[in-house]
């Protein structure tokens, strides 16, 4: 089991990449985690949904992504409350003190879950969530000590040099946990370094001088990691604008922005400056492309938005003769109406959309979890994508389906063919679906699939794992004593 210091220490891509360090050395493995927080979701091909964390580190597996890979996951809708989602399927929206009462209750799914992946392979690699050393959240923890505990797994404290204070993370740790949670501990990995290795080599032995834990290695920084898509939106706080693409796409960063990976792929467009555009920022004027993402609580941003002016730009940005496409939450926005009568995504009631596509949307039924394939409506270009939405959405323009899926005409495109919105998850993933809507802008693309981008990522950032990590050490606390390293030549 992998832990760190804190959030955001780069658990999730280090799992992914010794997932795929294991995997491309033989053994067959599977990611866990057993509680998990995030907006990003994947639908798997057993009809549920994980953390995208999880369904990545199962890409870097080779294996389908399964909902035992992620038991609980939780789905932030306000400061204090989120949807619970327990083994894929929607189990309600509960308050997090509510919710401090609740987890313990979840703990023997997620060991049965948790089994069932040991049962089918060589090793599974756990994911932690937070740090450990939050001992206020110790009780009823299903994340981190509680869970290693309960299934007896080796854990691995990961710490990031690169917010500092590393040392005092690790020796604080050590410090605070209780001494049947620090037993859990077989060693320490360090991670995030820039520069010359031997400058941090006093301090590794600091750390195991004050807390007896081996050190199992440090990683570099690892740019490969940008490739992949992030978790949270965290990512999106640090986000800059690369380079000056002829074409300007701008995203408004909604405060409940949901699998914003979407647009990972025009990141890696070199015609394309692609921006997410933070609360306080006017949207650009002179953008080609305005995208309203996906929303975990569209009332609620759809209200955010127009606290933020945004709503005004976009229309500006129409009367200059520019573009908007709305997928899942944007797309409802889009609409005349958004009710939603058994409060879903929030407190019961209903808004005014944005009125720029004749539909109405009812978040209302069961939720919607399927892969999808179809074509886009205009040239035919065809797309892999997914569905994972409350909702449906109706009304006179869906009689211009933006696409046309494997179950019919999805989606609606305005009378003027320059607002369009539909459900689909994964629409630029795909080299040709990617090119066909860029060329609607005036520009060209790589037409490459985004895939294969993340596959050499998990390659690479595997490669480096193998050369600065102690991997036979870790294999061995995992009870794999005589795994070697190969060359894969």
């Amino acid at each position: 089991m992998i832990q760190g210091c804190g959030s955001d220490v780069g658990k999730s891509t280090l799992v992914a990449g010794l997932c795929r360090l294991f995997t491309n050395h033989g053994l067959t493995v599977r990611p866990f985690k057993s509680q998990n927080m995030s907006n990003n979701a994947a639908v798997t091909a057993d009809g549920g949904e994980i953390g995208r964390a999880q369904a990545l580190q199962a890409l870097a597996c080779r294996t389908p992504a399964s909902v035992h890979m992620n038991p609980v996951l939780l789905k932030p809708q306000s400061e204090s409350g989120a949807q619970l989602i327990v083994r894929g399927q929607l189990e309600g929206s509960w308050r997090a003190a509510e919710y401090q009462h609740r987890k313990a209750q979840l703990l023997d799914i997620c060991l049965e879950s948790f089994h069932k992946l040991e049962a089918e392979c060589d090793l599974v690699l756990v994911e932690g969530a937070g740090s450990p050393a939050e001992i206020n959240l110790r009780r009823g923890d299903i994340a981190n000590m509680g869970f290693a505990r309960a299934a007896n797994v080796p854990v691995i404290l990961t710490g990031d040099i690169d917010r500092g204070h590393v040392i005092a993370a690790l020796v604080g740790a050590h410090t605070v946990l209780e001494d049947a949670d620090r037993a859990m501990i077989k060693g320490f990995l360090i991670n995030k370094f820039r520069g010359d290795p031997a400058l941090f080599a006093e301090g590794r032995a600091e750390i195991t001088r004050r807390t007896g834990w081996p050190d199992f290695g440090m990683a570099p920084f690892l740019p490969a990691a940008r490739r992949l898509p992030a978790e949270d939106a965290a990512a999106l706080d640090r986000q800059l604008t690369a380079k000056n693409g002829r074409i300007k796409i701008a995203v408004p960063r909604l405060s409940r922005i949901a699998n914003f990976d979407d647009f990972d792929p025009l990141q890696h467009e070199p015609s394309v400056n692609l921006t997410f555009i933070q609360p306080g920022a006017a949207l650009p004027g002179d953008a080609n492309l305005i995208l309203l993402p996906g929303s975990k609580s569209t009332i609620a941003d759809l209200a955010m938005l127009r606290r933020e002016g945004w709503d005004i730009d976009i229309a500006a940005h129409i009367r200059r003769g520019g573009r908007v496409l709305g997928l899942c939450g944007g797309y409802q926005m889009l609409g005349r109406r958004i009710a939603d009568p058994d409060g879903l995504e929030g407190p019961p009631g209903e808004a005014e959309g944005l009125g720029l596509l004749d539909v109405e949307t009812i978040l209302t039924g069961a939720k919607i979890l399927t892969a999808t394939t179809g074509h886009l409506a205009g040239d035919h270009a065809p797309f892999e994508g997914y569905e994972i939405h409350i909702g449906r959405t109706a009304g006179p323009d869906t009689a211009r389906p933006f696409l046309h899926t494997s179950a019919g005409p999805q989606g609606a495109i305005s009378a003027n063919g320059r607002i369009a919105g539909c459900y689909i998850h994964g629409l630029f993933q795909q080299g040709t679906a990617r090119a066909a809507i860029l060329n609607t802008l005036g520009t060209t693309s790589t037409v490459a699939d985004h895939g294969t981008i993340v596959e050499a990522a998990l390659d690479e950032i595997a490669s480096l794992l193998a050369q600065h990590f102690n991997i036979p050490g870790l294999a061995g606390i995992a009870g794999l004593p005589n795994f070697t390293l190969r060359s894969l030549a």
